[in-house]
C-alpha cells in the first residue's frame, strides 16, 4: 500500500504559476503509475496528467504545454509544475497511484483504475 499527501496549492492570479507536490509512503514508489486529477465544485473529477513507471507522460488537452508532470523515485515524490494558469484551472487537485496498469496510455486517465488517492490540495486562480 501507499499513502499520498499533496501540498503546494494556493491562490494565484491568472498567468501565474504553482508547483504541486505529492509525497508517497512506502518503498515501492518506483513501481507505481501516477497521476494528477482535479475537481471543480459541482464538476466531475478529471485527469490532468499522468506518468508511467519509465517516465512516459500523458496530458489533458486543456493543460498541454502549460503543465509538466514529473516524478522523483529517490524521494518518493510526484510533482506538477503549473504555468500560465487560468481561472478554469481552479479546483481541488488530487494525486493518485496504482501499481497495476497493463495499458498505461489507454487507462491513465481513467480514475477507476487508481486505488490510492491523496486528500487533495486546493488551487484557486483568479482573473
Amino acid at each position: 500500500q501507499v499513502q499520498l499527501v499533496e501540498s503546494g496549492g494556493g491562490s494565484v492570479q491568472a498567468g501565474g504559476s504553482l508547483r504541486l507536490s505529492c509525497i508517497a509512503s512506502g518503498s515501492t514508489f518506483s513501481t507505481y503509475f501516477l497521476a494528477w486529477f482535479r475537481q471543480a465544485p459541482g464538476q466531475k473529477r478529471e485527469a490532468v496528467a499522468a506518468i508511467g513507471r519509465a517516465g512516459l507522460t500523458k496530458y489533458a488537452d486543456s493543460v498541454q504545454g502549460r503543465f509538466t508532470i514529473s516524478r522523483n523515485n529517490a524521494e518518493n515524490t510526484l510533482n506538477l509544475q503549473m504555468s500560465s494558469l487560468k481561472p478554469e484551472d481552479t479546483g481541488m487537485y488530487y494525486c493518485a497511484a496504482e501499481p497495476l496498469m497493463p495499458d498505461f496510455l489507454r487507462y491513465a486517465f481513467d480514475l477507476t483504475q487508481y486505488n490510492y488517492w491523496g486528500q487533495g490540495t486546493q488551487v484557486t486562480v483568479s482573473s
